[in-house]
């Protein structure tokens, strides 16, 4: 089955890699087991609950004529993780706004984010606030919902 899912994440995470105002901030391709002691994250194809079904995205597609073509409609979530190391909630959510910051940048510059035939934005997003060992914790999902042909 053909789907524009794994380049958009992809290039989700090469644009997080290579963005300068990223520095210091982990880009990770879905999950990983790590003890590394990395207090911002940016997660393209993770739900960020290691408790949970690790939802990455999702399709939904059809024909969009004869022939061998598919439009492929998709939403991939993508998790901004800022901890601050102390109890300071406020600069923790702020921080992960920023991150995500640099995520609408992207398409709003290009909502192609470089890949033919697709167009994207962020759709919606979902903040959770937490205290953890690591301090104060904000997990921003940020859902890139587009559209695209395969």
């Amino acid at each position: 089955m053909g789907s524009r899912v794994p380049e958009v994440i992809d290039r989700l995470v090469a644009l997080g890699e290579t963005d300068p105002a990223l520095k210091g901030v982990r880009v990770s391709d879905g999950p990983e087991v790590t003890e590394d002691p990395d207090l911002e994250w940016l997660i393209p194809g993770w739900d960020a609950d290691p408790n949970g079904d690790f939802q990455a995205a999702s399709t939904l597609g059809g024909w969009s004529g004869l022939g061998s073509r598919r439009e492929e409609q998709f939403q991939i979530t993508v998790a901004v993780i800022a901890y601050n190391g102390d109890t300071d909630v406020r600069a923790a959510r702020e921080r992960v706004y920023e991150i995500a910051a640099r995520v609408e940048a992207w398409f709003v510059a290009d909502p192609s984010i470089g890949l033919p035939e697709l167009e994207a934005a962020i759709e919606a997003s979902q903040l959770t606030q937490d205290q953890t060992p690591k301090g104060a914790q904000a997990v921003l999902l940020l859902t890139v919902a587009g559209r695209g042909f395969t």
